[in-house]
Order: structure tokens, then C-alpha cells, then sequence
């Protein structure tokens, strides 16, 4: 039992670490979204 629960603990805080990354990531590809954008707008004018 006591095995089980170290596992749970362990896959809990990965899961955890997955998740800042995945939020990271998002974060990013907004970024690089609003500055092509951005780009193709100073281009139209």
C-alpha cells in the first residue's frame, strides 16, 4: 500500500511539472502570435 501511494505521489507531481510546461509553451506561441500579427499589420500600412 505504502508503494502505491509513493507512486500516486510521484505521478501526481509530474503530472504537475506537465502542466507549467504545457502553460509555458502556450504562453510562448501567444507571444510569437501577437508578433507576426503585429507584422503583418505594419505591412498592410
Amino acid at each position: 500500500m505504502r508503494k502505491l501511494i509513493v507512486l500516486a505521489a510521484a505521478a501526481s507531481a509530474l503530472l504537475v511539472g506537465a502542466c507549467n510546461t504545457v502553460s509555458g509553451l502556450g504562453r510562448d506561441a501567444e507571444a510569437v502570435g501577437r508578433a507576426v500579427t503585429g507584422a503583418a499589420e505594419d505591412v498592410k500600412r
